[in-house]
């Protein structure tokens, strides 16, 4: 009688679990979405394609690539964070995720309810530029004592308001004694070609928008942010042997889902971008544009987010940095 009893409940249990396991292994049953929250050309983009197409292998479904930038990166995470349609992701950073509960004073998501973090891709220091043609130096000593001379103070820009870039430069003012003007764009190209073209006279951001201009010999890059830098930086100092050990920032990037996500669907995303990670093409493509591949799993990812708001948030309130 025992045994019978234990089948029927083995079989019950068995019942009720076919049903969630069903739904992992027939996803994705559709073209799967990313939102980028930045435009065409950016960092952000760059990964989400370099990803999507080996995803697209994997998966046997089109992974369609979505551009929506504004807002510092809210309006795309948004969208995302809205979707029901089981089947649209984001790639985000840190400024819609962990600074903008501090920066501004209504956001239209949350980030720590509505949204289910997935795996981290990659993160990428800062670095801090200059335009060649409107400013002479070569060193950050030099560029501080440049700009503590030039009437007015600098302006720079940043790939948009809230950003790890704009916060990392504000951090560098502040400790440098300098005063900015802030002019933010949507995404790092534009900000970069401000840069190149002498509009703004810095800015601090992720390399990959920058490289094309410092090739043609339009904007120099002085100093990463973070001691952790990839080889394509490596002959850059840090800001933290420059003078200025208290301004150290890394910029990462990472998939998300809406929240209500089943776990499974999670789990296999995560398994699948960590498998494209290790892949030595896709590996040398984000090192050669500044990226760091980072993978790991979704319990990682939420650590380093959490640290993210535990270090910063205090920092934007001191700061006084506040967005609308």
């Amino acid at each position: 009688m025992r045994r019978r009893q234990l089948l029927a409940f083995t079989a019950v249990l068995a019942a009720v679990a076919a049903p969630s396991v069903g739904r992992a292994q027939a996803w994705p049953s559709r073209p799967v979405k990313i939102v980028v929250p930045t435009g065409p050309g950016s960092s952000l983009d760059l990964i989400a394609r370099t990803l999507g197409d080996k995803l697209a292998a994997r998966w046997g479904q089109p992974v369609v690539v979505e551009n929506k930038p504004g807002a510092g990166g809210l309006i795309g995470v948004d969208a995302a964070a809205k979707a029901t349609d089981g089947h649209t992701l984001a790639i985000g950073f840190n400024g819609p995720i962990a600074f903008g509960p501090f920066l501004y004073r209504q956001m239209p998501y949350d980030p720590a309810k509505d949204l289910v973090p997935i795996v981290m891709t990659t993160s990428q220091p800062n670095v801090l530029a200059v335009s060649v043609d409107k400013v002479p130096a070569k060193t950050v000593a030099e560029f501080v004592a440049w700009a503590k001379a030039l009437d007015g103070g600098l302006n720079y820009s940043s790939l948009g308001n809230g950003s790890s870039a704009h916060l990392t430069m504000e951090l560098f003012l502040a400790e440098a004694g300098l005063r900015g003007t802030h002019v933010p764009f949507n995404g790092s190209p534009p900000a970069a070609l401000a840069v190149a073209q002498g509009e703004v006279h810095a800015t601090f951001m992720v390399a990959p928008a920058l490289m094309p201009h410092v090739r043609n010999d339009k904007v120099r890059l002085l100093a990463v942010s973070s001691v952790q830098r990839p080889d394509s930086l490596k002959d850059l100092p840090a800001l933290a042997t420059s003078g200025f050990p208290n301004v150290e920032s890394l910029a990462w990037n990472g998939l998300f889902a809406p929240a209500g996500t089943p776990e499974a669907v999670v789990a296999r995303i995560n398994a699948d971008v960590n498998a494209v990670l290790q892949d030595p093409a896709v590996r040398q493509a984000l090192d050669n544009q500044g990226l760091t591949v980072v993978g790991g799993s979704a319990a990682d990812f939420k650590r380093q987010i959490d640290a993210d708001v535990r270090r910063w948030g205090p920092l934007i309130t001191r700061l006084g940095v506040k967005l609308d």
